[in-house]
């Protein structure tokens, strides 16, 4: 079996589409997927990319891909990288291409000078908390995610 990772092309596009809707649908979340593939492809591809995409591929076949964007933590006072999505197919999983993404990612991090790689993780997805452990993450108990969308973002813009 050949593990290979390579970075995604906007000939990719329905294909990193396909993934979003798959592991929505592992979340149990599918109902919040709303995006718009033609706008999806200019926000990865257009002019001023807001995140970049790999895909891993066993046998030259895809069946996973990451997303991540860089962040910046003022306290190292250097980038970091946030992976917002990791996902690999049911049937692949165990062949080491999940770990072979991060892997990149970590890779990446070190070549870019990144002080960091984080992400979030559902707190009932028990098995990718544990594989992730395993990997030496940790997790941030201290920290709660907050987040404004929608109307209520809307109301925040315009007052």
């Amino acid at each position: 079996m050949t593990l290979s990772i390579r970075p995604a092309t906007p000939a990719d596009l329905s294909l990193i589409a396909q993934f979003i809707r798959d592991l929505a649908d592992y979340e149990k979340l599918a109902h919040e997927v709303r995006f718009d593939e033609a706008k999806l492809g200019e926000k990865l591809f257009g002019p001023r990319p807001y995140a970049e995409v790999v895909i891993g591929e066993l046998n030259g076949s895809p069946q996973g891909f990451a997303l991540f964007f860089h962040n910046f933590s003022t306290f190292e006072g250097r980038a970091g990288i946030y992976l917002e999505d990791l996902f690999v197919r049911p049937e692949a999983r165990g062949s080491g291409l999940g770990k072979a993404l991060l892997i990149h990612l970590a890779a990446l991090c070190a070549e870019r000078d990144c002080a960091r790689l984080e992400w979030s993780v559902l707190d009932w997805n028990t098995p990718s908390i544990g594989f992730y452990q395993s990997l030496g993450a940790r997790l941030m108990d201290e920290w709660t995610v907050m987040r404004v969308d929608g109307d209520a973002l809307t109301k925040l813009a315009s007052s």
